[in-house]
């Protein structure tokens, strides 16, 4: 499987996703790096699935990325509730140009309405 390693070592991209997914489900809405979105964005995908199923095990799964206990159960309360109808695209990228410092593309990474 191909992905992106961020010039980040395994154990700080883990992090740095877990709380990017953290941000992404308590705010709704996440500005960050193009890259960084599109792989935080798979990652949000799975969990709102698993939000959908609602069992045990799957809240125990979601558990391992989102280990904020109030927003896991935002996730799986109010969240995947409302995607209920929908079979994938929970989230949306909007592009907002250049960073200043470095000139990194920027991106809004949101949950669909």
């Amino acid at each position: 499987m191909a992905y992106r390693k961020l010039g980040r070592t395994t154990s700080h991209r883990e992090a740095m996703f877990r709380n990017a997914l953290v941000s992404l489900f308590r705010y709704e809405r996440l500005k960050t790096t193009e890259a960084k979105a599109k792989e935080i964005r798979s990652l949000a995908e799975k969990l709102i699935s698993l939000g959908k199923r609602g069992d045990l095990h799957a809240r125990r799964q979601a558990a391992y990325y989102v280990q904020d206990k109030d927003v896991l159960k935002k996730l799986f309360d109010e969240i995947a509730p409302t995607y209920q109808d929908r079979q994938g695209g929970y989230t949306r990228i909007l592009k907002l140009g250049p960073r200043r410092g470095d000139g990194a593309p920027q991106v809004i990474l949101e949950l669909v309405k």
